[in-house]
């Protein structure tokens, strides 16, 4: 019984893990794609962890909010092609991470989950307990590191 319990959490961990990597591989074509899946086809160039990226907690109750708003969903849903960004104007990494597009040009849509609307898209999104949440064509990418950014955004200077 033991035995299985430990199979359990390492199982569960090593899927944990997977969802919170990102690839950066060359295709045949020698463009970069960046996804949370290892590449079939071409080489990964790079592989960026961000299961531990400097994030704010979301508040106990946004948090029972989320969690009523899920409750009535089938499955998170995909924003689709572009940059989308979950924020809040009382935290500061989502601060940085308005500058870091600022500075470098990129345009995105915005969502602020302390409104009705922004806290719906998030918990429709998959968002969890914290923010900033960048969802850029497809990859979610949860906190703010300068280093995570840049490799997500390589070209934009």
């Amino acid at each position: 019984m033991h035995r299985a319990l430990v199979l359990l959490a390492v199982l569960l961990l090593s899927i944990s893990t997977a969802a919170q990597t990102l690839y950066k591989s060359i295709g045949p074509d020698g463009n970069a794609t960046y996804s949370d899946r290892a590449p079939t086809e071409g080489k990964i160039e790079k592989t960026i962890s961000v299961r531990s990226l400097p994030n704010t907690a979301i508040p106990e109750k946004t948090l029972a909010e989320l969690q009523a708003l899920r409750k009535g969903m089938k499955s998170p849903s995909n924003l689709g092609t572009g940059v989308t960004l979950f924020s809040a104007s009382w935290c500061g990494y989502c601060k940085q991470a308005k500058a870091f597009m600022a500075s470098r040009g990129i345009k995105y849509s915005e969502h602020d989950i302390d409104t009705p609307d922004g806290k719906a898209t998030f918990a429709q999104a998959g968002g969890a307990a914290g923010i900033p949440l960048l969802i850029a064509n497809g990859t979610k990418l949860q906190g703010f590191s300068l280093q995570s950014y840049e490799s997500l955004f390589p070209n934009q200077q």
